[in-house]
């Protein structure tokens, strides 16, 4: 069996620290010798130069991921006595932000192509019961795909509820040729260092074109301070630092073209795979461009697949093994959630990041093939 071991001698936050070190040693010193560390001169300007890319005019940085979507909901006046739909078929993350907003997240199926929050599926649950108290739904776009907006925004005007964006994995996503982020009324952005657009450590953004909520983002994110050292509301710290904002603003001048290298990737797995006996390649709905944060099949033996592959070296995993409504801290595993209970069950990401090597694509295919089910 050839060793495909070489293909894999770099990790992607490795690999992306190695593409920019010099850079990313000169943005830090200069960090360093500033004499400012939070909420500076770095901070706003890789918030600037972030809304240019995403083509939104506001963006608020924070201290991760999961602290922007709580303080996108808090924005909205979304807390304690609300219920937020939230796809079961999600990282942990997106229902942790909800909890620590103080509302409940209450979870909806998802597409089975897409893994995207199914808009019959929000109908379903805004029609019934467990929908009543229903005040927004956080869509995720999952694995760098984005959701069927139209069809989800008819369905929240119809019922009255918010309709807001995760973005942690979606970092240049289009959607009719809309950047995701722009799409709703706020979004949360992740850069975790594994992410499309990554810092060296936690890291994320609520963008908005409502200036009004951009304020109160910025208010809340430090102490609920609009004067300093007087807090006017109840606020919390989640501010990123000037270090991970200096990072970020070296990654970012590279992003579309690493995001274009992903989709060359994608095709070249999608060209392989045509016919697989032993996978089901990702499909992409007509009209989005998917930003390949990870390129997703699905597999009847996913489990022995994925085994099969990791003794040959290849670093592949089950994204995400169990859905939120099976999870002990947020849900009780009754409901009816067949799509993303089946996905669980299914779904492993192929090695996927823009350091990777068509002959890399071609050794996870060929390793693949010798797979017995």
């Amino acid at each position: 069996m050839p060793s495909t071991t070489n293909h894999w001698s770099l990790p992607y936050p490795l690999a992306d620290q190695r593409r920019h070190e010099v850079a990313l040693a000169q943005a830090m010193q200069r960090v360093c010798v500033s004499g400012s560390y939070i909420l500076g001169a770095e901070v706003e300007a890789f918030e600037t130069e972030f809304a240019a890319f995403l083509g939104c005019k506001q963006v608020m940085g924070a201290a991760s991921g999961t602290d922007a979507i709580e303080l996108m909901l808090r924005a909205v006046n979304i807390g304690a006595g609300s219920k937020v739909a939230v796809p079961s078929f999600a990282p942990s993350a997106v229902a942790a932000g909800v909890a620590r907003s103080g509302a409940e997240p209450v979870f909806v199926d998802i597409e089975p192509d897409t893994f995207t929050l199914c808009p019959e599926a929000l109908d379903d649950l805004l029609s019934s019961f467990r929908g009543r108290g229903v005040k927004a739904a956080v869509v995720v776009h999952l694995f760098g795909h984005p959701a069927d907006w139209a069809s989800l925004q008819r369905v929240a005007n119809e019922h009255g509820i918010e309709l807001l964006e995760d973005c942690a994995q979606a970092h240049g996503a289009l959607w009719h040729g809309r950047p995701v982020g722009t799409l709703g009324r706020a979004a949360a952005f992740s850069f975790y260092p594994t992410k499309n657009l990554a810092a060296l450590g936690d890291a994320g953004a609520v963008v908005t074109n409502d200036a009004e909520l951009a304020e109160r983002v910025r208010v809340i994110r430090q102490y609920g301070w609009k004067q300093r050292y007087v807090s006017e509301q109840a606020g919390v710290n989640s501010r990123l630092d000037e270090l991970q904002a200096a990072v970020l603003r070296v990654k970012l001048v590279a992003l579309q073209e690493s995001i274009l290298q992903r989709r060359r990737l994608a095709a070249e797995y999608d060209a392989r795979l045509v016919g697989s006996r032993v996978v089901t390649a990702p499909k992409v709905r007509g009209g989005c461009e998917h930003a390949y944060h990870q390129y997703v099949v699905r597999s009847e033996r996913r489990d022995a697949l994925m085994q099969h592959l990791q003794r040959a070296g290849i670093p592949v995993a089950a994204l995400y093994p169990v859905p939120l409504h099976r999870q002990r801290a947020f849900g009780n595993g009754e409901d009816l959630l067949l799509e993303s209970d089946r996905a669980a069950a299914a779904v492993l990401s192929l090695p996927m990041h823009p350091y990777l090597s068509e002959e890399a694509v071609g050794a996870v295919y060929e390793a693949m093939e010798r797979f017995e089910p």
